[in-house]
This record gives structure tokens, sequence and C-alpha cells, in this order.
């Protein structure tokens, strides 16, 4: 078994460990799991949310609710999943409670493909440039950047490495729903990246481009003579 699918695995062991003294009456034994899991959760409910206020409010309720409900919890599941889950649905709540006019059930935006502007080559080891701290800001800034429907799909797949189905789950979605929007969201992250991150145009290179759209035009007007 690969190294992090063993720590995975023992992380799931010392959360059911921990899960059952809680059901066997030691109530305290939820306080390392609640150390365990609340910055993930935080994140989770962050990015359905998108607001650090009422994400901690989120995060505290879906605690409560977890600790009200451990007994339903079954090791089919990994505790992760079970709480992650939890933590998405009050999210969703609360976002609900405070939207007024626009329903975030509108899925319209879901049925429009993304289509990339931009195509130029990205820096040589852009860290280097930017350093890790800069990029990381970078990148956080352009998931924060992301609609509510991707962004929660991109934080729970690509940030914290949920699978497909346990990600669709969570959210209350198909697992097809699921992918077309982490395909959306992995675009508009890249493409908000690239804006940072593409190589500068060269003298050159913009000569190549507009020579290339001037014997394009010419083509085009050639290819409709010819069709006279």
């Amino acid at each position: 078994m690969e190294p992090h699918k063993l720590n995975q695995a023992s992380a799931g062991d010392e959360d059911f460990a921990l899960v059952e003294r809680v059901l066997a009456g030691e109530r305290r034994a939820f306080e390392p799991l609640v150390r365990r899991h609340e910055r993930r959760i935080f994140r989770v409910v962050l990015a359905v949310l998108g607001n650090a206020e009422d994400a901690e409010e989120a995060m505290q309720d879906a605690f409560v609710q977890a600790f009200r409900h451990l007994n339903q919890f079954r090791r089919e599941a990994k505790f992760t999943t079970w709480l992650t889950r939890i933590a998405v649905n009050e999210a969703l709540q609360k976002r609900r409670a405070r939207r007024e006019a626009v329903s975030l059930d509108d899925t319209r935006d879901v049925e429009e493909p993304f289509v990339p502007q931009r195509h130029q080559n990205w820096q040589a080891n852009p860290e280097k440039i930017y350093g890790k701290q800069e990029m990381r800001r970078l990148i956080e800034s352009a998931i924060e950047g992301l609609p509510e429907i991707y962004r929660e799909a991109f934080v729970l797949r690509d940030v914290e490495e949920m699978s497909a189905e346990e990600a669709a789950q969570a959210i209350g979605i198909s697992v097809p729903a699921l992918k077309s929007r982490l395909l959306r969201a992995r675009l508009m992250v890249r493409e908000q990246l690239a804006a940072w991150l593409e190589e500068p145009s060269t003298l050159r290179r913009r000569i190549a481009n507009a020579a290339a759209d001037i014997g394009n035009a010419v083509a085009v007007r050639v290819m409709r003579a010819a069709g006279r």
C-alpha cells in the first residue's frame, strides 16, 4: 500500500477509536476529533459560504450536529466523509437562509461551457519568480474568485482530495454533475492563474501572430473570391 494511503488508513483507525470512546460515554474524546478535523471542515464550509464569519458558525454547528448524531455514524464510510457531509449540509442551509432573490439551485451556468481565452505558455518555474508564499496567495485568490458551486467542487476534490463519489455525496449531486463542475472550476482557476503566469509576449511573437492574422485574412478573401 502507498505511504499516503497507509497514513489515511491509520488516521481512519484513530477516528474510529475516538468515536467508540465517545459512544462508550467518554465525552471528552470528542475534543481530539474536533482538533483533528476543524481546519479541514473550516476550509470546506468557507468554500461553500465564501465568508469567514459564516463559515466559523457553520463549522461549530457541524460539530454540534456530529456529536448529537454520532451514534448514526457507520464504519462503511470514513469519519471525515461523514463529517464533511454534515458540514456541507450546514453550510448549504446557511447559504439558502441568507439568499434573497437569487437561488443557487439555478444551475444554468453549469450548462454553459467555459472557454479559456488565454493560450500563452506559462513562465518557467513560476515559484522561482513569485516565491512559494506568493504562489499560494495567487492560487487561493483564484479559488476564492470561483462561483460558489464551482468553488465547493474544486475544494472538495482538489484541495481536500475527496473521491468523486465522496464529494458528490457531500454536496448532494450526481457524480457526472460533480465532474462537470470540477472541470469548469479547473479551467477557471487555470485561466485566472494564466493572467499572472503567462510568459510576456515578445516583439517577435507579436509580429508572428500579426503575420498569421494577416495571412488568415488574405486566405479568407482568396477563398471567398474563388467561390464567386
